[in-house]
């Protein structure tokens, strides 16, 4: 990285941190999605008593009537503890904080403004490896950085920060460039495959939306060192001594937590879901909204919220963006869409002389469709599948798909529009007829650009 990507990086991180820092600052006490709940596992932790959930940690009178005073302060919030089937992780980072500054609610905010600060450099990172420029590397950051309700929710105490993080190390780690042949046993390898299964296993430790990343890597595993025998093969105790340096320190890490689920709430409630389930007695079913709105207005109502609630709604869902400007968003939001399709045709008719680089020229595994589209596709998944169960329309559950959302989305606008890897001059394609012309111009240039910046690295 030259010093002005450094300059640039760095003021949008300040950028962010200084918006963080106001959001966690002048939002009120508790209007945030949760945060007492998160706020008391911490507590409880800090007082020597490590969280269980059982029923009366849910009571849906006494958390409608003081959401609906906003939290006034009369009503005491230290009942609220529903959060206390979640992985430890996150409350084990935030237990010095609470324990050194009495409490701080604003203290324990920042923490979780700094672990977004991770997850926007992380962005860049993984759009600096997809695009090899900077311009479209910084638009993904910036969008991560900037979105309104994604500010809105690393500036508060939850665990999706945490998570966050940890999955968009592991997109960076699976789609910057491994060794094109690396050799059986090596050092580089193999630190960077304990690293994939660490970071695996502090996901595992930190919320359940992170254990989407397991069949993620795993694909990517199976796919880069399956025996191939037209393609440098690799013998199958090479494939199983990968997964083993991966997997095997991840499950341990996960068992932690497993073992003294299944202590407890017994059974195979490894992951303490029957057990939240049982307890959240009250919460909205979709059972009982389809049975009063119908298919149609159930779904109807989780594709209107999911997406409001994605760009901004704010408290407890109280707060919705204006109706013009959730209009814009829409149109922006079509237009994208549509910029998308154009670009993936457009990727198919592209003349083999077309100046964009190719995943050769590109600091990234040839992988990177794979691993973006698997993470996008199953955080959908995800989404819709607990939403089967209980009405959680809240757009922030689709953020761990947003870094592959984004990277797929300006790729395709990447289409229309190259900048060079120094930042300095937008090579705009006009028509069809001057694409050759742009080819041969540019050709040499991202050549010897390539080699600088392999040098460089």
């Amino acid at each position: 990285m030259s010093r002005t990507e450094y300059a640039l990086l760095g003021a949008l991180l300040l950028a962010y941190l200084a918006l963080g820092a106001l959001f966690a600052v002048r939002t009120p006490p508790w209007q945030a999605p949760d945060e007492p709940a998160h706020v008391n596992y911490v507590r409880q932790l800090v007082e020597g008593q490590w969280p269980v959930i059982a029923p009366g940690d849910w009571d849906q009178p006494y958390l409608s009537q003081i959401v609906g005073a906003e939290f006034a302060p009369g009503l005491p919030v230290d009942g609220i503890t529903y959060e206390d089937w979640q992985p430890p992780l996150y409350y084990l980072l935030q237990a010095p904080v609470y324990a050194l500054t009495g409490g701080s609610l604003t203290a324990m905010r920042l923490l979780s403004v700094a672990l977004g600060a991770g997850v926007v450099a992380l962005a860049y990172i993984v759009g600096r490896a997809v695009f090899g420029r900077v311009a479209p590397a910084l638009a993904v950051a910036a969008f991560v950085a900037f979105l309104p309700q994604h500010l809105a929710i690393l500036g508060s105490v939850n665990n999706d920060a945490l998570s966050e993080l940890i999955i968009a190390a592991i997109l960076a780690l699976l789609v910057t460039r491994w060794p094109d042949a690396p050799p059986e046993g090596g050092r580089s390898e193999r630190r960077r495959l304990l690293a994939l299964g660490l970071l695996l296993g502090a996901g595992f430790l930190t919320k359940g939306q992170a254990y989407l990343m397991a069949p993620v890597v795993g694909v990517f595993l199976l796919v880069r060192y399956w025996p191939r025998p037209d393609k440098s093969p690799r013998p199958v105790r090479s494939l199983a001594s990968v997964l083993l340096w991966v997997f095997a320190p991840a499950l341990l890490m996960g068992a932690v937590v497993w073992g003294r689920n299944a202590a407890v709430y017994g059974g195979l409630d490894v992951l303490a879901r029957a057990a939240h389930d049982e307890v959240v007695v009250g919460q909205p079913r979709t059972a009982e909204w389809l049975a009063q709105y119908g298919l149609a207005g159930t779904l109807g109502r989780f594709a209107r919220t999911t997406f409001v609630s994605f760009w901004g709604q704010f408290g407890w869902m109280a707060a919705p963006l204006p109706g013009w400007m959730v209009t814009g968003l829409l149109a922006l939001t079509g237009v994208a869409g549509l910029g998308l399709v154009m670009g993936l045709t457009a990727d198919r008719r592209r003349p083999s002389a077309d100046p964009q680089p190719t995943n050769d020229q590109r600091p990234t595994t040839g992988h990177w469709p794979l691993v973006l589209g698997l993470t996008f596709l199953l955080t959908l998944g995800l989404h819709g599948a607990y939403n089967l169960t209980f009405v959680q329309h809240q757009g922030r559950y689709l953020y761990p798909a947003l870094i592959p959302c984004l990277l797929y989305t300006s790729d395709a606008a990447d289409e229309r529009s190259s900048v060079d890897l120094g930042g300095r001059r937008i090579i705009k394609k006009k028509k069809k007829h001057n694409t050759e012309i742009v080819a041969t111009l540019s050709t040499r240039r991202h050549e010897h650009m390539h080699l600088a910046y392999q040098a460089h690295t």
